[in-house]
């Protein structure tokens, strides 16, 4: 399996949806058994829910603030952060080129410590 970035981000934005009305702002990449990969772009405003599995945020471009369960993190291009199954999170203050990797895994609810 492989993905570019380039080839991934001019399929962003995605599928207009109710919850996106916007757009889609990530793409998947591929997926095998219970891990996928994805890139994910938004625009302005980030309005995700939390996610049913665990996941690492590989951040490729831009800066900004990732707010996971109400504490406020930098960031900038060569950061991960890894934010656990339901937990709230959301990346706020955002410059208009950010991008970043995003890798789910592992079964719903997450994995025990």
């Amino acid at each position: 399996m492989k993905a570019t970035l380039t080839e991934l981000l001019e399929r962003i934005p995605g599928k207009v949806t109710e919850e996106w009305p916007m757009g889609e702002p990530f793409v998947e990449a591929f997926r095998h058994g219970s891990m996928s990969v994805e890139v994910y772009a938004p625009k302005d405003t980030d309005i995700q829910t939390p996610h049913a599995q665990d996941e690492l945020y590989f951040i490729h471009s831009g800066q900004g603030e990732l707010v996971i369960a109400g504490e406020r993190h930098r960031f900038e291009p060569g950061m991960v952060f890894f934010v656990a199954a339901h937990v709230e999170h959301r990346f706020e203050h955002f410059s208009s080129d950010f991008v970043s990797w995003v890798v789910f895994w592992g079964p719903k609810g997450g994995e025990c410590a």
